[in-house]
């Protein structure tokens, strides 16, 4: 069995119209960073929601380590780990004696908490009111605080954002170590380039319906184009040319334009996963 699998998972919420969620199915295997994508509004929260049991009151099946997310009661959450979109942290409490107290919830520390900060650049922070954090200091507190009990499954909604790029990058490399250790990561987000570097298997959501479910690999591949451009010096001007990636060993003209000319650049025109989604959903990320 998967450590997620979810089977026709529908959801309304109070007074709306629409459904939220609208028939539902994806697993998610142990080990695997699973990306479920989509723009604000599409289901996203919902379903993360519904998996770590803030809203029980679903139709179909929901089951998490291998159990029915309505009959686990609290200790589903020593074995999970929640990182929000938005942080939920006490701020007049420093950052030290946030994760001391949240780690108390889950039995006390299983990581060391510094170690981590440190990984996610706010170690020299720690004995600071949250209060004083920037939004990004909180957004990596609130990471590690997800962390800091070594759960199994961690689920994580839009772990970047808010982050400058080099703390980005810290953040992500812990997420991929999540992954070589054997812990799985459900990850939600709208951020593309994100999910490309990390995820295994991504989904996309659009109105409460998934549309595909595969590699970003494979996306690519399946929706880029076969073939290779290549950008050249002609007589010192900057030029281009494309070629079909089916022939391009036997392909004078290829074979000609390398000899003859300063070669500058030479790349797939492979689509990126972004495109990919336009293409399968038809909607834009915003």
């Amino acid at each position: 069995m998967g450590v997620i699998e979810v089977a026709d998972l529908q959801y309304r919420y109070g007074g709306s119209e629409t459904p939220a969620l609208r028939g539902v199915d994806f697993d998610v295997e142990e080990g695997e960073i699973f990306g479920f994508l989509g723009p604000s509004g599409a289901g996203k929260t919902t379903t993360q929601k519904i998996l770590i049991g803030l809203l029980d009151d679903y139709e179909g099946r929901a089951t998490v380590l291998d159990r029915e997310v309505k009959e686990w009661g609290p200790d589903l959450y020593r074995r999970i780990g929640v990182s929000a979109e938005t942080p939920n942290l006490y701020h007049k409490l420093t950052g030290r004696e946030n994760l001391e107290l949240f780690a108390s919830l889950y039995g006390g520390a299983k990581r060391n908490p510094i170690e981590l900060l440190d990984r996610v650049g706010i170690a020299d922070a720690v004995d600071k009111r949250v209060g004083a954090y920037s939004k990004g200091m909180r957004m990596r507190l609130n990471f590690v605080r997800a962390l800091v009990h070594d759960p199994e499954l961690v689920f994580l909604d839009e772990p970047t954002g808010g982050i400058d790029p080099t703390n980005a990058r810290a953040v992500r490399t812990v997420i991929e170590e999540l992954r070589e250790s054997g812990k799985t990561v459900f990850l939600t987000t709208h951020d593309m380039t994100v999910a490309d570097e990390l995820c295994d298997r991504v989904a996309f959501i659009v109105d409460g319906r998934l549309s595909v479910i595969d590699t970003p690999r494979a996306l690519k591949l399946a929706h880029g184009e076969e073939s290779v451009r290549v950008e050249y010096r002609n007589d010192g001007v900057l030029d281009s040319a494309e070629f079909s990636t089916t022939d391009l060993g036997t392909n004078e003209a290829f074979q000609t334009l390398l000899a003859r000319n300063r070669v500058e650049t030479i790349h797939t025109e492979e689509a990126t996963l972004e495109d990919v989604f336009i293409d399968v959903t038809g909607e834009t990320l915003t």
